[in-house]
């Protein structure tokens, strides 16, 4: 199958380029390189022996996607592209709306006026808003704390009218819980431009010594240790979910929604002290102020994508940070 991913060069895509042609699929890499870098295609091809077509583009150009999309004979779309740091979309709300939300209505035209209509969509827990019991499920009420989760939140609510206005749609809206880890190789991993904004990225940038030390977000919320609770999974059984809803997408028209998640909740400092058993390096922090938007605690539910996707997850807490620090030590010392 011909496979466009958007946001193909970054963290999940290019996990998920090497999944997809590993299985078989034709992929084509679409990227603005806004938060990824160039890079990353030789390291694909490093990796998956191919050589992986890859366009320079924002997903609001619609008329370089449906080129693009023409010119690949692009059967299916993998949509990862889009803003996602919780507090930079508090600061600046308008851009969130604007690529993430505007960039779908972008890709979807130019779906439309290539007669693509299979699009698994990378979503977010974030969607459920403060949670109302936990594990979360499928079913909780959805909400959202803050624009970043509103952007995503509002597209899975377009996808949802758009495959209830034309039954030839078949989407998956994969809510991600906190992927962490990196590939195996230690050539691809979370690799933000400047200081990161989540967990892994900083701590291992701390390790390495790029960071002088971790800032943790609040340390008085209501869990077993006062820092947040959430549930990481890695980065690999991310994106093997993926390739289980294309599989079930060839099967199932309509919108259906997963979960993705270990459904295990870990603390900051479970994953502070994880980290730093996994790779015998300490790490320093200090506790500072919470963060908008934050919620104390959330972890998942993912029954249903193991009863319908026949998908779970595999990798320890142990993996994910030795994996997350086996990549960054293949990276160039990078301040920020």
């Amino acid at each position: 199958m011909n496979i466009l991913l958007t946001g193909g060069t970054g963290y999940i895509g290019s996990h998920a380029a090497v999944v997809l042609a590993q299985a078989g699929h034709q992929v084509v890499l679409y990227d603005n390189l806004c938060n990824s870098k160039a890079s990353v295609v030789e390291r694909l091809h490093q990796i998956t022996g191919q050589s992986l077509p890859f366009i320079n583009g924002d997903i609001r150009d619609t008329q370089l996607l449906t080129q693009t999309m023409r010119q690949h004979s692009i059967e299916a779309v993998m949509h990862f592209a889009g803003l996602k740091a919780v507090g930079e979309s508090v600061e600046k709300p308008i851009e969130y709306f604007d690529n993430n939300v505007g960039g779908t209505i972008s890709l979807i035209q130019a779906m439309q006026a290539c007669s693509v209509k299979m699009l698994v969509f990378s979503s977010s827990a974030t969607v459920y808003g403060e949670p109302q019991y936990l594990p979360m499920n499928e079913t909780h009420p959805t909400s959202a704390t803050n624009p970043y989760g509103r952007t995503k939140l509002q597209i899975e609510e377009i996808l949802n009218d758009l495959a209830h206005a034309d039954a030839s749609w078949r989407i998956a809206c994969l809510r991600y819980f906190n992927p962490v880890g990196a590939h195996e190789s230690g050539l691809i991993g979370e690799d933000p431009q400047g200081r990161p904004n989540n967990l892994m990225p900083y701590i291992s940038r701390v390790a390495a010594g790029a960071l002088a030390r971790l800032n943790i977000f609040g340390n008085d919320y209501n869990t077993h240790d006062g820092t947040g609770v959430r549930d990481y999974i890695h980065v690999v059984d991310l994106v093997n979910g993926h390739l289980k809803a294309l599989e079930f997408l060839y099967q199932h028209h309509g919108w259906h929604a997963f979960n993705l998640g270990t459904g295990e909740g870990y603390s900051v400092l479970d994953i502070v002290k994880a980290y730093e058993t996994a790779t015998q390096i300490a790490i320093p922090y200090q506790i500072v102020q919470r963060r908008p938007g934050d919620v104390a605690q959330s972890f998942a539910d993912a029954g249903k994508a193991k009863a319908i996707l026949g998908w779970q997850s595999k990798y320890t807490l142990n993996d994910m940070c030795a994996s997350a620090h086996h990549f960054q030590s293949k990276q160039p010392q990078q301040l920020g």
